[in-house]
């Protein structure tokens, strides 16, 4: 097991659990216990869990979403692929809005070298595209949220309602035909919704763990897509129900 599977194994185990000490998530990794602690010292780091002699208890409520520094090295390999994807979708001369989250920070990598212009919802993203040779960048005005850096409040709103794009490209924490896409944060979900109505055409990538899943903010229904890219491990049923709202899907 990788240092990353570990620790997000570790993660889902404690916040199941309420709280687990050191041995018994040493049993569960497989790990020694002196790896454990170095494991909770760096989940402690990132507001995940709380230590205390002999183990550790959580501190991600249910609904709440795991600190960006852990996501971004979780299924890295499934968001890259989906990047590719979805780069393959925009044709060069667009104008792209990209939101924030992981996926969307692999997506920005995969556009790097394209002539296109575009407008992060991240400064993560920001910062992956500052040397892009050919790419005209545009930066939204907002407040940062810690650790995920996602651009929020009136300044990105105005920002967005200023604009018109051919692509808007949304991450989410939750997508499903019955309730539509979803976000955990509220601040979060109003920025989706305005990149929504100033874009032509919306494509959201979405692991294929988030298709069973619902988030706590209502951002739109799955009719409001023209283009969901998940990976090939998606469950046929979850498919399925967004294609007969008219959404494509592409799975890489």
């Amino acid at each position: 097991m990788s240092s990353i599977d570990r620790l997000q194994r570790i993660t889902d185990a404690v916040r199941e659990a309420g709280q687990l000490g050191v041995a018994e998530l040493a049993e569960l990794t497989g790990a020694s216990e002196m790896t454990i602690r170095r494991d909770l010292e760096a989940l402690s780091g990132q507001g995940v869990v709380e230590r205390y002699r002999g183990g550790a208890r959580s501190l991600l409520l249910r609904g709440d979403e795991p600190p960006f520094a852990l996501r971004a090295h979780e299924g890295l390999a499934i968001k890259r692929r989906i990047a590719v994807e979805v780069a393959g979708l925009i044709a060069d001369g667009e104008s792209v809005v990209l939101d924030s989250g992981t996926t969307c920070l692999e997506v920005a990598r995969a556009l790097e070298q394209r002539r296109l212009t575009v407008l992060p919802l991240s400064l993560h993203a920001v910062n992956a595209l500052t040397a892009a040779p050919q790419l005209t960048l545009l930066v939204p005005g907002g407040t940062p949220r810690p650790g995920e850096l996602a651009l929020t409040g009136p300044l990105t709103l105005a920002s967005l309602g200023a604009l018109r794009f051919d692509t808007a490209i949304l991450g989410c924490c939750g997508l499903n035909a019955a309730d539509g896409l979803t976000a955990y944060d509220l601040d979060d979900a109003a920025v989706k919704r305005a990149a929504i109505a100033s874009s032509r055409r919306v494509i959201a990538v979405a692991e294929a763990t988030k298709l069973s899943r619902t988030a706590l903010a209502f951002v739109a229904p799955a009719a409001a897509l023209h283009a969901v890219v998940t990976d090939e491990s998606a469950a046929d049923v979850e498919t399925a129900a967004l294609t007969a709202e008219g959404v494509t899907l592409h799975k890489a």
